[in-house]
This record gives structure tokens, C-alpha cells and sequence, in this order.
């Protein structure tokens, strides 16, 4: 019989009361639809711990976006990511242990960003931060957002750089449907991937721990294929495996093997990006793709908690 594991997931979302999403307000249809009942998970607080009361996970670690809330350029006013971040710390106080909070800041805002990571952490109990991978023409590695990141890596805490809808690209992939929109975001967060190595971040914040999403495992792909062309002083893989974490959103037995590979087992997170992509159970499928990928029972328990709790300095 095989091990239960201790399963924390790392990719949650969830809307605090006192918000509204505007993620549906131009959309029509069944994407509409679709969005609206996304949206009602997002703000059920009871739906965001019964995968935990069930057993089916042990934990997760959680963010509020700012992007649900968000006007159609991105934008969100500075006082609202504060207000966003009290109410999720509020969230999270009343399930200790179950629950853990990711910070979310505006990556892009220079020394204020910096500012809310440190109150965030300091005052409020975040266990790291949420970011954007880009903003515009902006990419994580843009000097605007090096507060930020220096204020997170000096905290030891890890930011998880999410995904977003690039322009123009997102546009031009919307007829191919939900693939199409996954490919474009995954196509950020793999640049943005990039962008911290070649751009001289993590040179710069040797103590940077950064969690990409698995939407990015085309960038870690490419930098396993063409680490002799990367300009790190490190080298490129050497140093995305000194910095990088990567999460199991497909449930892929393929690409997680190939991550472990890439970056070693203890560089990646169970996380399911829930309710947004995954609202199924946790447990069975994490089973069943760890065995499929070839893992042993060390490699299955840091991929499954291990990890992600010692990332937020649980353990």
C-alpha cells in the first residue's frame, strides 16, 4: 500500500468579501458563464476549505489577484492591493494551518511595491508574495519592479510570478479557444521565466526564489535544450535551478518528470490552480501522476508538501 502523502497545494485563488470581479464584465455567452460560477467559487470561503476538511489536501497556500479585480488595462489602484491583502491575512488567521497567504503587490510600482511586501510579511503574516510576470511592455525583470523583488529576497520569502493576458497575443489566440488563451499566458510566464535569468536578477538577489506556474514549462524546456546559449553568468540552467520552482497545474506525468529532471525533485510544488483550471480532487490524480512519472517515495513527498512548506518557512 502506498504512502499518503501530505499534500499542500500551492496554487489557489480566492476573493475576500468587500470586492467585486470584473473578469466576466466583457464576456458574453458561455465564456460568461463560465466566469460567473469561477467567481462565485472564488469568493465561497466554506468551498475554500472543504477539499481540506474532506482530506483531500492538507493545506493550501493562497492569493487574492489583483487581476479579478482589475479594470481591462490592469490597472488597480495601490489602496486596493493593501485592502486585498488585510482581508485575505483575516482569512487566513481564522484557519491556521490549513490556510497560508501569498501576498499580492503591483510588482510595478517601484518602491511602494517594496513597501507592502514588508508590511505584508511583516504585519500582516503573508508567507511570500503574488506578481504579475509582465505589465504592458514590462516584464518581471524591468527596473520597476527590482524593489519589489530585492524587498521579497531579502525577507527570504518566495514570490510566485503568475500568468497573465498579454497583449496582442491573447487576442490573436482567442479564436482557438481556451487552449489558445492558456498558451498565451503560459507564453508570459515562460518569458518572464527567461527575463529573470538574462536580465541579471537573480545575479543580483542571489537569495530569489521565484514559483512559476507549469504554463511556463516551455521556457524551462527551452533553457534545458539551449543553456549554451544563455548569457547567465552562472549558466542558464545552473541558475534556474538555483532559484526556480515550477508547480503541477496539468497533472502531467510527462512534464513533471521532465521537471524533476531539469530542476531536481525538491523544485517542484503540487498546485493545482484552484477553482480557476482545477476543481477536481487533488489526491488521487497527484497519486497517480507521480507513480506515472517514476518517482520515489522521497521525490513524492517533497513534490507533494515538502517543499512548498518549507519554501514559506513552516518547516
Amino acid at each position: 500500500m502506498s504512502e499518503k502523502l501530505f499534500i499542500v497545494d500551492f496554487h489557489n485563488h480566492h476573493l475576500p468579501a468587500g470586492f467585486e470581479p470584473t473578469t466576466a464584465h466583457s464576456l458574453s455567452g458561455s465564456a460568461k458563464a463560465r466566469w460567473e460560477a469561477i467567481n462565485r467559487d472564488l469568493a465561497d470561503e466554506a468551498l475554500l476549505l472543504a477539499d481540506i476538511e474532506a482530506g483531500d489536501v492538507d493545506a493550501r497556500i493562497v492569493n487574492a489577484p489583483g487581476a479579478l479585480i482589475a479594470e481591462p488595462d490592469g490597472s488597480l489602484p495601490f489602496d486596493v492591493y493593501r485592502r486585498l491583502n488585510d482581508r485575505l491575512a483575516e482569512v487566513v488567521a481564522r484557519h491556521p494551518g490549513k490556510l497560508y497567504g501569498l501576498a499580492s503587490v503591483d510588482a510595478y510600482s517601484g518602491e511602494k511595491g517594496a513597501e507592502e511586501v514588508r508590511r505584508a510579511i511583516r504585519e500582516l503574516g503573508h508567507r511570500g508574495i503574488f506578481v504579475d510576470s509582465a505589465r504592458g511592455e514590462l516584464f518581471i525583470d524591468a527596473p520597476e519592479a527590482r524593489p519589489t523583488l530585492t524587498a521579497a529576497a531579502d525577507l527570504g520569502v518566495p514570490v510566485f510570478v503568475h500568468p497573465v493576458n498579454p497583449q496582442p497575443l491573447t487576442r490573436l489566440l482567442a479564436p482557438y479557444g481556451r487552449i489558445g488563451t492558456l498558451f498565451a499566458r503560459g507564453t508570459t510566464n515562460a518569458a518572464a521565466l527567461i527575463a529573470l535569468v538574462e536580465g541579471g536578477v537573480f545575479a543580483q538577489l542571489p537569495r530569489l526564489q521565484v514559483v512559476v506556474t507549469e504554463l511556463a514549462f516551455g521556457g524551462l524546456a527551452l533553457a534545458g535544450a539551449f543553456h549554451h546559449e544563455g548569457l547567465a553568468p552562472g549558466g542558464l540552467l545552473e541558475t534556474l535551478r538555483r532559484h526556480v520552482l515550477i508547480d503541477t497545474m496539468g497533472f502531467n506525468p510527462v512534464t513533471i518528470r521532465a521537471a524533476v529532471d531539469l530542476l531536481g525533485a525538491d523544485r517542484v510544488v503540487a498546485g493545482s490552480d484552484w477553482p480557476i483550471v482545477s476543481t477536481g480532487e487533488v489526491r488521487d490524480r497527484l497519486d497517480q501522476v507521480l507513480e506515472a512519472a517514476g518517482l520515489n517515495a522521497a521525490a513524492k513527498r517533497a513534490i507533494a508538501g515538502q517543499t512548498a512548506l518549507r519554501l514559506i518557512g513552516v518547516v
